[in-house]
């Protein structure tokens, strides 16, 4: 009987990635935010929460010198061994570490993050990878809301952050967030998918943060809205 656990590879936008274990493959949130992600040639960009580096390699190669960050040891190899593989090496600085932490003092055009943010109750609380690459607290914001908090002394002038965001978490909620953070928000995307597996697993608690009522009050939701949302600093 073999050990060998075989290799597990992405194609996606011409470049190829290596799913290593203890990383998690792109979702279909993941691949919603790459397509969507503003990116310019020259761009500094921060990824919080880099995954596999499908989004810091894709903003490499379009021209962006990228530090992407994740708090899983095995995404920040990854990461730095897709790069490697796909030739930017030199434009991606992967660094381990929570939120904002691993880089001290420095500044961006582009902060950009597609975060864990599946609603979970306490008593579903883990602490592996793979539950922690959903996991966003009990309403689903305890990222989302540091990253918003803290993207706005980080970003220069007319610089923009952008996150992706389930519908359930609320919009509304999401632009008024940005506003009272000092941003201009704005929807760059917005995309039907299949109502994640593990919603299911947890639906009634959905259901009580769900507070601008986007789920059905009954039977099973086959669907979920998916956002990618922008906040742009104000001149």
């Amino acid at each position: 009987m073999s050990d060998d656990a075989g290799l597990l590879l992405f194609v996606y936008g011409g470049c190829t990635f290596k799913v290593a274990a203890g990383a998690q493959p792109p979702k279909a949130g993941s691949l919603l935010f790459c397509r969507h992600l503003p990116v310019r040639p020259g761009d500094r960009m921060l990824e919080i929460g880099s995954g596999i580096g499908l989004a810091a390699v894709l903003a490499a190669r379009a021209g962006a010198h990228v530090v992407a960050t994740d708090v899983v040891e095995a995404a920040v190899r990854c990461t730095r061994d897709n790069a490697l593989l796909n030739g930017v090496a030199d434009r991606v600085s992967v660094r381990l570490g929570d939120g904002f932490e691993p880089v001290p003092g420095m500044t961006f055009d582009l902060i950009a993050t597609s975060p864990p943010q599946m609603p979970t109750p306490p008593e579903r609380e883990r602490g592996d990878a793979a539950a922690a690459a959903d996991n966003g607290g009990p309403d689903g914001w305890r990222l989302l809301a540091r990253v918003i908090g803290g993207a706005r002394a980080r970003l220069h002038p007319g610089g923009r952050l952008v996150f992706t965001l389930f519908g359930f978490l609320g919009v509304k909620s999401a632009l008024d967030r940005l506003a009272s953070a000092g941003f201009e928000p704005s929807i760059l995307a917005q995309e039907t998918q299949p109502f994640p597996r593990i919603g299911y697993e947890r639906l009634e608690h959905i259901r009580a943060v769900d507070a601008e009522a986007t789920l059905p009050s009954r039977g099973l939701p086959e669907t979920v809205e998916r956002y990618v949302v922008q906040g742009a600093v104000r001149a």
